[in-house]
Formats: C-alpha cells, structure tokens, sequence
C-alpha cells in the first residue's frame, strides 16, 4: 500500500492555485481521496493515467467534507464511473446526498446580509456555485474510529471546518489524509481556511489531536504534502 498527491494547478481570480487530492493504492484498487471542483474530472483522471494508473481500478472516492472544492467533481466520477464506492462520514453524508441543506450554504447566505457591495458579488456567485453542486448518494457511511479499506487505514473525526468533517490515518505508514483539517504553510501544519471554519474552536483541537499522531507524513489538500 502507498499513498501518492496529486497536484491539480488551476486559475481562480487571476491567481494560480494548486489543490493535492490523495490517492491510495491497495494491490491493484485505488481510493481517490476528495474530488476537487466542478469539472475537475479530466484534470485529476490526467494526473493519474499520467501515474500509470488505470481509471478502471478506481474502486472508492472518500470524501473528507461537503465543500464545492473537494465535492465539485463527485457527480462526474460516479456518473463515468457507476461502480465506485463513495464513503463519507454520517453527518457530511446528509449534505452530499442533499438530505439536508448543507452547513456551507447555511453559513454563505447568513454571511450575505452583512458583505459590502464588492464582497457581496463574490458572496453571491459562491452561494450559486454550492447550490449548482449536484447530489450523490452516500455507499458507505462512516464514523470515528472505524477501521476501513482492509483494516488500513482508521477514520478520524476532525470537526471544526465542518461538523461532520474527516481525516484519515494510516499505521502501517504513520501517514495521515487531512483534508481541510490541516493546511501545510511556510513547512508547518495550520487551519485550513479559518474564515471559513464553522468552529474555530473545533477546528483547533482537531489540528491538534492529529499533529498527536506524529505521523511521518501529513497529505495536506492545501499546501501539499507535510513531512516530519
């Protein structure tokens, strides 16, 4: 088993921008580890052709969180590729299958109200981008501690960016997944994007309780990988 990024560069407001999914391959089964944007498909099935890896082997897509940038592609893998298995945790699980309004919707449209006229156009196209995101049904709904993909890798609670929010430990590799739990800046671990934390508070202690691991290695989607 192994774990590999994969650097997906893309522009965003004139300003180049990098997000580093995680792929983890088993045998011959991969496990695509969050989506990036709408119409990311081709960029992250590229990065991992170019890997010599072969799409018919994705097996799993593991979302860490309901957020536009780690969800945006969902739809399309399943839509291309039916037989994958899409984990989740309970809670993130109710917002991508669109059982209920998700906590980034509820927070964008409160947050309108009190913007500027320059914030609120901003405000604006990213409530419509989180309700253009298309709903996909949950395969396997997971929690704290429980041991998946063979008993390799332990799922993580790190609330504090969302509620429901997970990152993903391995022991056999002393590696972690962050998702948005951790950011790597300036060769140090971080909260990714707290302004857009739904609890700081959370989002802190979680940062914490993963830097405890003292893992080798922390695969950051923001930043790049984080090595000890």
């Amino acid at each position: 088993m192994k774990i590999i990024e994969l650097p997906i560069a893309f522009e965003f407001n004139g300003q180049l921008n990098t997000i580093y999914p995680s792929l983890i391959i088993m045998n011959d089964e991969l496990t695509l580890v969050d989506t990036g944007y709408t119409n990311f498909l081709p960029l992250i099935e590229h990065e991992i052709t170019k890997k010599d890896y072969e799409m018919e082997h994705l097996k799993n897509i593991i979302i860490t969180h309901y957020d536009d940038d780690h969800i945006g592609s969902l739809y399309n893998f399943k839509e291309k590729y039916p037989w994958i298995n899409i984990i989740a945790s309970e809670i993130e699980s109710k917002y991508i299958s669109g059982e209920i309004k998700s906590e980034r919707l509820v927070q964008a449209e409160e947050l309108l109200d009190n913007m500027s006229p320059e914030q609120k156009e901003f405000g604006t196209w990213f409530i419509q981008q989180l309700k253009d995101l298309k709903h996909v049904a949950i395969d396997k709904k997971v929690h704290d501690g429980d041991m998946i993909l063979n008993n390799e890798c332990r799922v993580i609670a790190t609330p504090g960016h969302t509620l429901g929010h997970i990152s993903l430990y391995f022991p056999t590799l002393n590696s972690v997944i962050t998702g948005d739990a951790a950011a790597h800046e300036n060769q140090e671990l971080v909260i990714a994007n707290p302004h857009f934390c739904l609890n700081v508070e959370n989002a802190e202690l979680s940062l914490r309780n993963i830097k405890s691991l003292q893992a080798d290695t922390y695969y950051c989607y923001h930043g790049g990988k984080f090595t000890i």
